[in-house]
């Protein structure tokens, strides 16, 4: 009976909430044509991690034509940093990436690359017109706003290095919440991911050098193997997260590359193998290490030679305030999205770096995507730029709201 008596209030909430969601897509078509306009520019003319100087010059005259400052004292040789609002008050930050991958495009639109081997695969053109747009939003109320709002265009998160640049560049003093969003395939327009704690994983990588002892295929016992010796490392390696994370916790090890050799007959000198690693918890990232350096010196132990490993420690995992994602959810509502508790993802992020300094949250926002990001026919549904900008917008000024009534 109390489901009966539940499902009418479900209706009305689900018809309110499309209601929304369409006044929002439709309320300035103007609004939507522009940010269409702006990615589609940007998508036509990626640049590489660290190489975004035409993206930084294209988003410095967006933003002036918006009448936003230019905060060039905080100094990026790519990326820039810019600002709205009042110099008393509290300041939150809104985060876009703004770099392409080194991908052949696929996708035969008439906005695809112009640039050979290079694609906006992962959508950092579409956060880049989200972040715009906010900032005509935030432009248009800037009288009203209890504080002041600063847009960081991040560069290089595809090599996990530019949220450590915006940091050393001084550009989050001051800050006291950082909100960012990654478009989301999987997601339908209109829907927005929320979720407290681990989102996305911490990063890692490594690369394991096997010694081995070269000489004519014919007769191995001469020499020692480091192929034979890789791959059982490979093999031994599978074991670490089976038998050493919990069913709880969750954890990737995976050996992507393997290089060795230079003649059918000959057993060579030494073999590599490269690979990343995945978690979401601290703990389990250094028992991981720590348990990956003693399986491979074991391994290598046992055929009489050493193995040495390199270990390239990327970006921690995604840490979600619970607080700001909680008041997310009723912000998300106001501006027409849906919002659902998404799966933390095993791809990794550098806006982790910044929620290491101060409380950040970082969304899904439903792009409806045909393919999964670094797909080279990957694209975005672009009726959700206009619905990201809003939503970005309507964090920041709740935000700085909330932070001037408890004083912040």
């Amino acid at each position: 009976m109390s489901s009966d008596l539940k499902q009418p209030e479900q209706q009305a909430e689900q018809e309110e909430q499309s209601r929304k969601h369409e006044l929002y897509v439709g309320q300035d078509a103007g609004f939507a044509e522009h940010l269409t306009a702006i990615r589609r520019h940007l998508h036509r003319n990626p640049e590489l991690s660290g190489e975004e100087r035409e993206t930084t010059e294209a988003i410095r005259g967006w933003l002036v034509e918006e009448g936003v400052r230019i905060a060039d004292e905080y100094s990026l040789r790519t990326g820039l940093i810019a600002e709205i609002g009042l110099d008393d008050g509290p300041v939150v930050a809104l985060r876009a990436d703004i770099d392409a991958l080194p991908i052949q495009e696929e996708t035969k639109l008439e906005y695809a690359s112009q640039v050979a081997g290079r694609m906006h695969a992962c959508g950092h053109d579409a956060h880049t017109a989200i972040l715009i747009g906010a900032a005509r939003l935030l432009k248009q109320r800037e009288s009203r706003l209890p504080g002041k709002v600063r847009l960081i265009f991040q560069p290089s998160e595809e090599k996990a290095t530019g949220a450590r640049q915006v940091i050393q560049s001084g550009a989050l003093s001051e800050v006291q919440s950082i909100f960012g969003l990654h478009n989301k395939p999987d997601l339908q327009v209109g829907t927005v991911g929320i979720r407290e704690g681990a989102l996305l994983a911490a990063a890692d990588g490594f690369v394991v050098k096997v010694e081995g002892v070269g000489t004519h295929a014919a007769v191995p016992e001469a020499g020692i193997d480091p192929i034979v010796v890789a791959s059982h490392i490979v093999t031994a390696l599978q074991a670490i997260v089976s038998r050493n994370v919990g069913a709880q916790e969750s954890a990737v090890i995976s050996v992507t590359k393997i290089n060795s050799g230079t003649a059918w007959n000959v057993i060579p000198e030494e073999a590599i193998l490269d690979g990343t690693v995945r978690t979401f918890d601290e703990k389990v990232r250094a028992r991981i290490r720590e348990r990956f350096n003693q399986v491979v010196a074991g391994v290598a132990a046992a055929y009489g030679t050493r193995a040495t490993v390199r270990w390239i420690q990327g970006p921690p995992a995604v840490v979600n305030d619970a607080s700001l994602a909680a008041a997310a959810e009723q912000v998300a509502s106001e501006v027409g999205l849906n919002s659902i508790r998404p799966i933390p993802s095993p791809a990794g992020e550098d806006f982790s770096f910044y929620q290491k300094e101060v409380p950040g949250l970082f969304l899904f926002l439903g792009t409806s995507g045909p393919h999964e990001w670094h797909h080279p026919a990957f694209d975005v549904d672009e009726r959700a730029l206009p619905l990201g900008a809003h939503l970005l917008a309507a964090l920041a000024e709740e935000s700085l709201q909330k932070l001037q009534s408890n004083g912040g």
